[in-house]
């Protein structure tokens, strides 16, 4: 984490100078690395909606090679391959968030061990700085009990929700409906639950992302969408304009 957290704690310490207040700081820092990851997730939709149009492939080739399980799955990474498709792409947007979120939480835990390195006046200053107050919150490095914790479980449940609605009609989560429904609300308790005891400013991270993240949903949606109509049969197209 330190070879994440330090370079994240320089960024910090510079947002910090130039504004002057650390909550606005996270907050603009959250923006930056969601905008960062947008075309991880805009490849992650591309990538379900190309595994949509694989299916009906794959079911034809697991029924030519039922009795042969090697050459079976041969077959399908060659489809994959052909397709553009990657089995990747989905978790790598969840992967960095860990990461960042890791981070962030040793940054926000222990910052004196990321900003030791720094000069003894900005190492002070930072110090200070995760300490103060934001909005309702009165000191940042402390779990905030209630308000952002609920705030960040609804954002959450919206975000998770919309993602779900934006893959699932992508035709990628047949087998998995059961686990995602389940999901959809656990997940959301569980941020609830976290975020009462980590500190106040991973919280903000955590909840403004999710906000950004709606955002990115309602773009994707369009993207799915679009991506859908361009690779619909003519005849459909044709029968669709004339109605």
């Amino acid at each position: 984490m330190r070879l994440l957290a330090k370079p994240m704690g320089y960024l910090l310490m510079w947002l910090y100078q130039f504004i002057g207040d650390y909550g606005i700081c996270l907050v603009i820092f959250t923006v930056a690395v969601k905008l960062a990851t947008y075309p991880l997730y805009a490849k992650q939709i591309i990538s379900t909606v190309k595994m949509s149009k694989v299916q009906p492939k794959i079911r034809e080739i697991q029924q030519k090679y039922a009795k042969d399980q090697q050459t079976q799955n041969e077959k399908i990474q060659e489809l994959y391959q052909k397709e553009g498709v990657s089995m990747t792409s989905g978790c790598m947007p969840m992967v960095v968030q860990m990461f960042v979120i890791m981070a962030l939480f040793a940054l926000l835990r222990n910052p004196m061990l990321y900003f030791g390195s720094m000069e003894a006046a900005s190492a002070d200053m930072m110090l200070f700085a995760i300490h103060e107050p934001f909005l309702w919150i009165k000191d940042l490095a402390q779990p905030d009990k209630w308000i952002l914790p609920i705030a960040s479980c609804v954002a959450t449940f919206i975000s998770f929700t919309m993602n779900q609605s934006n893959t699932a009609a992508a035709g990628n989560q047949a087998q998995t409906n059961f686990m995602n429904s389940m999901m959809k609300y656990i997940f959301p308790v569980t941020i609830l639950v976290l975020a009462r005891s980590y500190p106040a400013g991973l919280a903000i991270y955590w909840f403004v992302g999710q906000i950004v993240q709606i955002f990115f949903n309602i773009r994707f949606k369009s993207l799915r969408k679009k991506l859908m109509e361009e690779d619909a049969p003519k005849g459909k197209k044709k029968s669709k304009a004339r109605a």
